[in-house]
């Protein structure tokens, strides 16, 4: 499972919405092996006033926090990350300074998913990758 919420300016984000959703689902299925079908995106659109960030960072500075169930590697991790620097900024244009992200991971039994706990559901992924 990976839940994603991705925080930016509002005109940033209606800009380049599917683009940046596209890139970051690529980014998750390769890394992980995840199934195409399994994409659960948050986009959290800010006006000006509400998103305060550096100087060194443009308007298209955005946030992605990614909340996981235990079980990847770092390898793994690591290679999430290199995938999302890599497909963001060229289906975006957003550059590797305006994107920051961390990932989040919490056993599955902390989960509820289709009224059951996390631990309990059948997946048709693996998670130990």
């Amino acid at each position: 499972m990976a839940q994603i919420k991705i925080y930016g300016l509002r005109t940033t984000i209606d800009r380049v919405r599917a683009e940046l959703s596209d890139s970051i689902h690529k980014s998750v299925m390769v890394a992980f092996e995840y199934p195409v079908e399994k994409r659960f995106h948050r986009f959290i659109a800010l006006e000006t006033g509400d998103y305060i960030f550096p100087a060194d960072r443009s308007d298209n500075y955005i946030v992605l926090e990614i909340s996981i169930f235990e079980g990847r590697t770092v390898a793994a991790k690591k290679h999430l990350i290199q995938q999302l620097f890599e497909n963001i900024p060229k289906a975006t244009g957003i550059a590797k300074n305006d994107i920051e992200l961390t990932i989040f991971e919490t056993p599955r039994s902390n989960w509820g998913i289709r009224g059951m706990a996390g631990d309990e559901l059948s997946l048709n992924y693996k998670v130990e990758v």
